[in-house]
């Protein structure tokens, strides 16, 4: 397929009519919002949430069906009948949108659109983890089933006070189009960007700078592949984002947790001998998260339970790292503790394919116990990435293991959806 097109020397963001929610039609806003489909701990959150509301968007992100190849066939009825139904509605115009999350006293605030994709050689979205072929071919399944982008991706950007920034702020000063709260205690409050300059001013001041993946790998690679397949120009061009300034609004950046179902805990443990040093500590959990944190200012360190007990692992050999981990890449890369976990750990020690059967990956930390305790297996707890690090690696074109950080907080699935066919973004 041809994806000629025209030249793009940054951040290309496109205002589109977004496919919402009708607030009359749901029981709550909230009700019908879900995590992102990867953070989702399936099953029990997924029947949550499926519980929730008839209509929760888990149901076209994340559908069930017998047999198995009718789930997208599935999401894509779902989404056609909810419109009908009048469930979700597209806005009237073509619009930006300002997206804020409150937590506490931490506030995130960026611009929802359909950022026009480039190529990974123009290095104008940065990855910075590795993706796996399977969920990017089930994503891609999904995406042309229902021709929808459900969810946006989270990018991140280092802005300078310029215009997109002063837009941001002006808009926030009016009243909002949708303000919610989710059961997670995220207050959610949506802005819509309308006037025809101040979407010029934002395209002219995006168009300066790139951008870092900071959520949504997969998905991104799915855009990537979805547009190779379509002739340009065409909606598929574009993907939905939420990109954040993180100079005026850091992330958060917290670990992903692997929760090995089949290796217990007493087998873990013993195989690691030698490679690291362990210590049992008494617990609880959060003292033990505390442990795990001043070992980790010192090296790589990580935390196995799953038992009712709490392993730590750190000071690990020196040779058995040398011997695991290749020599060809920056020295941040070797030290991360992703890095010694999948090169030394899971392929040397104790030989875990990397497999959805045999790693979990879990984003809360209570989650990933429980969920080792079930299945009699081994959670492995680790400490985040300094921001800077992911920063620095994605600049230098390095990428690192995959579901090595957590950036948030995520965008919530549900309240901004982009249909393809009915968006209005001009190619």
């Amino acid at each position: 397929m041809n994806n000629s097109g025209p030249a793009v020397r940054g951040l290309r963001l496109a205002p589109f009519r977004a496919l919402r929610y009708v607030p009359e039609r749901v029981g709550s806003l909230a009700a019908v919002t879900s995590p992102p489909y990867d953070v989702v701990v399936r099953p029990e959150g997924q029947r949550h949430l499926e519980t929730a509301d008839p209509h929760n968007v888990v149901r076209l992100i994340l559908p069930t069906a017998e047999p198995p190849d009718g789930r997208h066939r599935k999401a894509a009825w779902a989404l056609f009948q909810w419109q009908e139904e009048g469930v979700l509605a597209l806005d009237p115009k073509p619009a930006l949108y300002v997206y804020e999350q409150r937590e506490g006293d931490h506030v995130q605030r960026g611009l929802i659109g359909a950022l026009r994709l480039t190529p990974p050689e123009e290095r104008i979205v940065l990855p910075h983890e590795d993706v796996m072929p399977g969920p990017v071919a089930d994503r891609a399944a999904l995406m042309r089933a229902t021709a929808a982008n459900l969810e946006p991706l989270l990018l991140a950007y280092q802005g300078d006070d310029g215009e997109a920034a002063e837009v941001v702020e002006r808009t926030v000063a009016g009243p909002p189009l949708l303000a919610t709260t989710t059961e997670d205690g995220i207050h959610h409050r949506l802005w819509a960007i309308t006037d025809p300059r101040a979407i010029a001013a934002v395209d002219a001041d995006l168009s300066r700078h790139q951008a870092v993946i900071a959520d949504g790998h997969h998905r991104w690679a799915t855009y990537l592949l979805l547009q190779a397949e379509h002739e340009a120009p065409s909606p598929w061009d574009y993907g939905l984002v939420l990109l954040v300034d993180t100079t005026r609004y850091p992330l958060r950046v917290r670990a992903i947790h692997r929760v090995l179902p089949q290796l217990p805990v007493a087998r873990a443990v013993e195989a690691v001998r030698g490679a690291f040093r362990v210590q049992e500590l008494p617990g609880p959990l959060p003292e033990a998260l505390a442990a795990l944190e001043a070992a980790a200012a010192e090296g790589n360190a990580f935390l196995l339970t799953g038992d009712g007990r709490f392993h730590l692992l750190d000071r690990p050999d020196p040779e058995a790292l040398a011997r695991a981990i290749p020599e060809d890449r920056p020295d941040e890369w070797r030290q991360l503790d992703a890095t010694v976990l999948h090169s030394l750990l899971l392929d040397r020690i104790w030989e875990v394919p990397d497999a959805p059967e045999h790693i979990h990956y879990i984003h809360d930390t209570e989650a990933a116990v429980e969920h080792a305790e079930q299945f009699g297996g081994t959670a492995v707890l680790i400490h985040p990435v300094r921001e800077s690090v992911v920063h620095d690696l994605a600049k230098q074109g390095v990428t690192m293991p995959r579901k090595s950080t957590s950036f948030g907080p995520k965008p919530a699935t549900g309240l901004v959806l982009r249909s393809l066919e009915l968006d209005g973004t001009s190619a």
